[in-house]
């Protein structure tokens, strides 16, 4: 069958020539109460504004009785009791296709770059299951980030998901615009969830920048927009990996932040009427975390690697959304407020961080060198208050005086420019330098 007219078989199936109407009962907050239409969870409605005679997209959030609960993509504002509700019939699907790269979108796929819509024969609806557990190939290949301290120390595989875990200000956004232009993946998907308005341009500009940006694509919900559109936005970001991921490329999804799109998922949950659980997130929380992350890894074709940002109120690495994402994730980069007041960038604290496949994915000599480094941090960070009062005497420990001496080296390997990408081969023979362990030349 020919490309064209499986492009006109496909507008044919998804034409739903039956419409359903209803009218609005009540609007409380975000949530908009309505008599009918017949709709399913997930189906996008259509809402009348009379006084400006336009329909604004809706997305149907619960059902009580007889009663459709519904939340806008838009503001509510001008919408009236008795507005006529269309129901389109669709769960909410994206145009996919090679176009979507180097594009800035919302969480419907519409531009928010000024450039033309995205046009598109095929959709994607971004309620996705996560791939069958026994079609999951295991990871057994290094992806490149060009971060020097998380390619030795805290290797990634490819299909892997880690997270990012800092308080406010640490440098969560730099460290995800390095990844995004450095990282030897096909295909950048960010998606950038609660974020301030004055940021995305920044990051666009600064941190992600035109080399970026050119081999990615970006879904943006400000912290401005409706709770529904910032969870969607999480969604059409996932289906535009998956889109990528499905035709055998390596995608790197970029998402920030996991805690923003837990809050969204938590003030829908409150509006339709869930119990608030732990700190007052609602149940549907911790369902929906999973059911997202669990979307990336390795797929029959291509993988998505994650990096997934949470942001840690307070440093409190045990908070109720840090806690589960951690247990979810394989493996976690925790940023340093401390090393960042030292002016220490990236300020990753590799005794706190682990990546769980590092050891799968590195051969046997680099993982020495990694545990002879992060022994000397051990070691050294624990007398570090005794050598900072001088009252270490030197020769009390050799292993103290070895981890003296070789500091400075590890703070200068540790310590990277934004403007700098660490190439991986450079970054294994400097670590085993460091380490005091040969490579052989089939390691390099």
């Amino acid at each position: 069958m020919s490309t064209i007219m499986e492009k006109y078989l496909y507008a044919a199936e998804s034409t739903d020539p039956m419409k359903c109407f209803g009218k609005i009962q009540r609007v409380k907050g975000q949530l908009i109460e309505a008599q009918g239409p017949q709709a399913v969870i997930g189906e996008v409605c259509l809402i009348h504004i009379p006084r400006k005679d336009e329909w604004i997209g809706a997305e149907v959030v619960g059902l009580d009785g007889t009663r459709v609960q519904l939340m806008a993509y838009e503001e509510v504002d001008g919408i009236e009791i008795g507005s006529r509700i269309k129901a389109t019939g669709e769960l909410l699907s994206i145009p996919v296709g090679p176009q979507l790269l180097g594009r800035v979108l919302d969480c419907r796929c519409r531009p928010l770059d000024g450039g033309p819509p995205i046009r598109s024969a095929y959709r994607r609806s971004v309620f996705q299951t996560p791939p069958n557990p026994m079609d999951r190939s295991p990871i057994d290949k290094r992806i490149h980030t060009g971060i020097r301290s998380i390619d030795t120390l805290l290797t990634m595989g490819r299909g892997q998901r880690m997270g990012i875990f800092a308080g406010s200000g640490i440098g969560k956004s730099t460290l995800l615009g390095m990844v995004a232009r450095y990282t030897s993946a096909d295909v950048n998907v960010v998606s950038l969830i609660g974020e301030r308005g004055r940021e995305v341009r920044e990051f666009l500009e600064t941190e992600l920048g035109p080399e970026g940006l050119k081999r990615s694509v970006v879904f943006v919900s400000t912290s401005d927009t409706t709770p529904i559109s910032r969870v969607r936005g999480a969604y059409s970001a996932l289906a535009a990996a998956e889109y990528f991921r499905d035709q055998g490329k390596d995608v790197m999804l970029l998402f920030d932040s996991v805690t923003r799109l837990a809050n969204a998922q938590r003030e829908i949950g409150l509006s339709i009427g869930e119990p608030p659980a732990t700190r007052g997130y609602t149940p549907s929380v911790f369902a929906l975390l999973p059911r997202l992350l669990e979307r990336c890894g390795v797929a029959q074709k291509g993988t998505i690697t994650g990096l997934f940002t949470i942001l840690v109120e307070g440093d409190d690495l045990d908070e109720p959304i840090s806690d589960a994402v951690r247990g979810i994730l394989d493996g976690h980069v925790v940023l340093s407020r401390r090393l960042a007041e030292q002016y220490h960038f990236p300020a990753v604290d590799v005794l706190k961080s682990i990546s769980r496949l590092a050891n799968r994915v590195l051969p046997a000599q680099m993982r020495e060198a990694a545990s002879i480094i992060r022994r000397h941090l051990a070691i050294y960070t624990e007398a570090e208050d005794l050598i900072n009062a001088g009252a270490y005497v030197k020769g009390s420990n050799p292993d103290i005086d070895k981890a003296i001496a070789i500091m400075p080296q590890i703070r200068a390997f540790l310590q990277q420019k934004i403007e700098e990408r660490a190439d991986p081969l450079e970054s294994m023979k400097q670590a085993a330098k460091i380490a005091g362990i040969a490579l052989p030349m089939e390691v390099l």
